[in-house]
């Protein structure tokens, strides 16, 4: 969420804000609102002067035995007056609250100027592409050969956009959940948490996926309850409604999570195999940290993300998002992109974002500064550590072998009981 009274003090800057993200948003209408509710509560605040003027000239009439009765019928009118005004007030701070949990972040003045993912800027390339001497076959051709992906399976089950993982399938996806639980928790400095799958909706509005992606979300209604999409979302509202002491920050916090989207809109989109799916895995990192210090943090959280994919020797680059293709909550994301064999491109493992105090607008989270009265509000970040599933992609199709087996990066060796490769699902 914005601040209403920067939107209010920028509004070419918001206009133009809003145009580079290709947002078609009723600012004119959030403005009216916003000048609405002032002038409301001037002429309550001018009527309340008045009744109390006239309450102590009721007081004197009687104190000198003068009948106040046209004064204090007076008086009853004003009262029904500010009520009714109150009664305004009320709703036009709720359209106006309404409106302000619809519009984006603003991008950090470092973002590039974009449309769409094709204006995105590409900032380094890690690893090596691999060569075959043999053509490379899609992860969903070597799974299924292997016995270790059962897509059948996933849509008996459950229907399209599921997949079951099988044998060695369902213990490498177990072995790179722990390698990254470890990485981060043992290396990283990263509290490791279990939080619930389901939240509130409160809660879901802390975070912004509410209620501008409703639809993209499971919600069990008779509970009131969503299936998260990532874990940052239980994460980063473990401190809603809290004044923390700034020396407890920076903050630091990770935890392993399915998660659930409904994929609304991207019919037809990565159809085969894994890459996108109602239900996934993915370790997620998250942190809360005084506003001087987020965009270092951007950087190191950035820098966690890749060690990931660095000790599993996977090729990747790294990219800025345009403010066309910037996420609704993020001020500035870094793309984590790993290459892909069968599709001869990089595909998007990790999104690292810095949301600045947006977030903790909405869930009103603020620290206290050191030696300083009052408080402010903290900035959150959060990344995928990664996501579990395009990991699992990733390694099928770059580590595979000419015979259709697959060998296994170095560093999951020891958490797959010493297996150095998989050449059936067993």
């Amino acid at each position: 969420m914005l601040d209403i009274k920067w939107i209010r003090e920028n509004t070419d800057e918001v206009k133009k804000m809003l145009e580079n993200r290709g947002y078609d948003y009723p600012l004119d209408e959030l403005l009216k609102l916003d000048t609405l509710r002032r002038e409301k509560l001037i002429e309550v605040e001018s009527l309340k002067a008045k009744r109390n003027e006239g309450s102590k000239e009721v007081a004197r009439l009687k104190s000198e035995g003068k009948d106040p009765s046209d004064l204090m019928e007076e008086i009853r009118g004003i009262n029904e007056t500010i009520k009714t005004l109150d009664q305004e007030v009320q709703e036009i701070e709720t359209r106006l609250r309404d409106l302000l949990l619809l519009i984006p972040n603003k991008p950090h003045e470092t973002v590039p100027v974009g449309k769409s993912d094709e204006d995105n800027l590409v900032v380094r390339h890690v690893g090596e592409i691999p060569k075959f001497d043999f053509e490379p076959k899609p992860h969903w051709e070597l799974g299924e050969n292997l016995g270790i992906l059962d897509f059948e399976a996933g849509i008996k089950l459950a229907g399209s956009r599921f997949t079951v993982l099988r044998g060695h399938g369902a213990r490498l996806a177990r072995s790179l959940i722990n390698f990254m639980l470890d990485l981060h928790t043992r290396e990283h400095g990263y509290l490791e948490f279990e939080p619930p799958f389901l939240v509130n909706s409160k809660t879901m509005e802390g975070t912004g996926q509410l209620p501008k992606f409703a639809n993209d979300l499971y919600h069990c209604e008779s509970d009131d309850l969503w299936l998260i999409p990532t874990a940052e979302v239980p994460l980063t509202n473990m401190h809603a409604e809290e004044i923390l002491e700034e020396d407890v920050l920076p903050l630091y916090y990770t935890a392993y999570t399915p998660c659930f989207r409904r994929e609304a809109g991207s019919h037809g989109r990565d159809v085969r195999g894994m890459m996108r799916q109602h239900q996934f895995d993915k370790v997620e990192l998250v942190k809360i940290c005084t506003p001087e210090t987020s965009y270092e943090e951007l950087e190191k959280l950035t820098q966690n993300a890749e060690e990931v994919l660095k000790r599993l020797g996977l090729p990747y680059r790294v990219v800025s998002l345009c403010t066309g293709d910037l996420g609704f909550a993020a001020c500035k994301t870094y793309d984590l992109e790993v290459w892909l064999p069968s599709q001869n491109t990089y595909r998007e493992i990790s999104s690292c974002s810095n949301c600045e105090d947006f977030q903790a607008r909405r869930m009103n989270t603020r620290y206290r500064p050191r030696g300083v009265k009052g408080t402010r509000f903290v900035h959150t970040l959060n990344g995928s550590g990664i996501a579990v599933g395009r990991c699992l992609i990733a390694i099928m199709e770059n580590y595979q072998q000419e015979d259709g087996s697959i060998k296994i990066p170095d560093v999951l060796v020891p958490y797959m009981n010493g297996l150095t490769e998989i050449r059936h699902f067993r």
